[in-house]
């Protein structure tokens, strides 16, 4: 294992324990999955992942409503045992998509940097 490689590993096993602390709220809108993926808040939005073999694709919610994602765009980057791999996600219809071969499983870690009308945000996903 590269020293690149252990560095990653450890940064997505830290980041999938801290998503993990729940916090208490009150708003009207439930993080139920609506496309089968992994759901996560950060800032009143939903960001649910659908991850694939061939497709990736990132659906906003904003308060429980679809987000603008006109000029969106995300770079993910997820580890599947000690392998990394690195994508760009762009608008698709109502979703952040990506296409290719993508190496995945349950417990897979992910790290999404999301840009929504400039303003960034980092998404930590565990898949199941």
């Amino acid at each position: 294992m590269t020293l690149h490689t252990l560095i990653a590993a450890l940064t997505l096993a830290v980041a999938g324990t801290a998503h993990a602390a729940g916090e208490k709220h009150d708003h009207a809108h439930d993080h139920q999955p609506m496309h089968g993926g992994v759901v996560v808040e950060v800032k009143d939005r939903d960001y649910e992942l659908v991850a694939k073999s061939t497709t990736l694709q990132l659906y906003l919610r904003d308060h429980g409503k679809p987000a603008d994602i006109a000029k969106a765009s995300a770079r993910l980057t997820w580890l599947t045992g000690t392998e990394k791999q690195e994508a760009e996600l762009k608008p698709a219809g109502d979703r952040l998509e990506a296409t290719g071969n993508f190496k995945l499983g349950p417990g897979t870690k992910a790290v999404a940097v999301v840009t929504v009308g400039g303003k960034p945000a980092t998404v930590r996903f565990v898949l199941k």
